[in-house]
């Protein structure tokens, strides 16, 4: 988890010769917004006497000296002082991979916490256009979702489809999580800052990026989920590909892409924002995370979920929509306004619980990395600092 840093030294060279020249860092640019790593070069100035008394001026310009060690190891911990303090240990494991590790442990455990949840909210929103079934023509409600899975399938009906979903979640947490990271590196303004508009926009891109990767593992688990007969992910991919082609497992991206980007965006800035707006005593609080985390998904839920409900039924089996401006209006028409919004309620339930868990440990984990590292350094300077005593004796 350790950042590697470039070190520049400057080291005093014995009897070099230095009268009548200067030796500096000279910006080539006349740009002076580019960055200086961009524009700067080293410079030799000199003042040469030619041989026939005149004098030269000029910069010698691009050049250096240049040495690359590999980095020194002799500091770094021993293993009695590893196992003296073993938080230090995890500086060592990649940052992506302590990101990856703690997003997919907790997304796996967040899908399957609710995953009968999800299953219920899935037949409420797409039970109006599932193929084949006379009975299906009228919206249903909550408890009555509850019912027909119980009756028609048991009580692991309610996992039915859970399986592809936490094997979906972990690439999709772990993606997203470390986007969201890298896009809000990559929004920062001049001053190193990172507005609102930043914030939103890394949340989008991140949304955007860890769907199209994972999107095909949604569409196999609504298939499982609401369409009957089938048994296993391998049967369901192998019968799209036969009779529907490629393109089937990409049915709906448009809205999804659509749905995801402001949700994720309103989440993840309310959640940051509303962190950094507490003070510090209380930001470092599993408590505070939590909080912060069923307000931001609250508001990200009630704004975006009737793309969600486009979405999910753009990617039935013989859905009459085509496209989103065709889907709304149809929802609209044979439902209302409330048939936008099929679904909310175990999809709030499930929500919550979710994205609280997920964003409480992602946040966990990001202070447990800053702890580590800080221990790792702290006991590299009191290696060095004893190094340097011995020396010194």
């Amino acid at each position: 988890m350790r950042e590697e840093r470039a070190i520049l030294v400057c080291r005093n060279i014995p009897n070099l010769k230095t009268s009548d020249s200067n030796c500096g860092l000279n910006d080539t640019s006349s740009d002076h917004e580019k960055p200086l790593w961009k524009t700067t070069c080293l410079t030799y100035a000199t003042n040469n006497r030619l041989a026939d008394g005149a004098t030269a001026n000029g910069n010698l310009c691009n050049f250096a000296c240049l040495s690359v060690a590999e980095k020194r190891k002799e500091f770094d911990p021993t293993p009695a002082q590893l196992l003296k303090h073993p938080l230090a240990l995890a500086a060592y494991v990649p940052k992506e991979a302590a990101l990856f590790g703690a997003g997919a442990i907790a997304g796996a455990a967040a899908k399957t916490f609710t995953a009968p949840l999800e299953r219920i909210k899935l037949l409420m929103q797409t039970h109006g256009v599932r193929v084949g079934q006379q009975s299906a023509k009228k919206a249903i409600g909550f408890i009555e979702a509850i019912t027909l899975i119980g009756k028609e399938e048991g009580i692991r009906g309610y996992w039915k489809g859970n399986l592809p979903q936490v094997i979906r979640v972990i690439p999709y947490s772990a993606v997203q999580l470390f986007a969201y990271e890298t896009y809000k590196k990559l929004f920062r303004g001049v001053d190193g800052e990172l507005s609102v508009i930043g914030r939103l926009a890394a949340g989008a891109c991140a949304g955007m990026t860890s769907t199209f990767i994972t999107y095909p593992l949604d569409v196999l688990r609504l298939r499982m989920a609401v369409e009957p007969g089938y048994r296993a992910m391998s049967e369901v991919a192998l019968t799209m590909l036969r009779e529907e082609g490629f393109a089937s497992f990409y049915y709906g991206l448009g809205p999804s892409l659509l749905g995801i980007a402001p949700y994720i965006a309103v989440n993840f800035c309310v959640f940051d924002l509303m962190k950094k707006s507490l003070p510090e005593k209380y930001q470092k609080r599993t408590e505070t995370s939590l909080l912060t985390a069923v307000v931001s998904a609250s508001l990200a839920t009630i704004t975006c979920y009737p793309l969600d409900t486009v979405r999910r039924q753009m990617q039935m089996k013989g859905s009459p929509y085509n496209t989103v401006l065709d889907a709304f209006p149809g929802i609209v028409a044979r439902d209302g306004i409330i048939g936008l919004y099929r679904g909310f309620l175990p999809n709030a339930l499930k929500t919550l619980p979710s994205s609280s868990i997920r964003l409480t440990t992602f946040d966990i984990v990001k202070r447990l990395i800053a702890t580590s590292e800080k221990e790792f350094q702290r006991i590299v300077e009191e290696n060095r600092r004893k190094h340097s005593e011995n020396g010194s004796n």
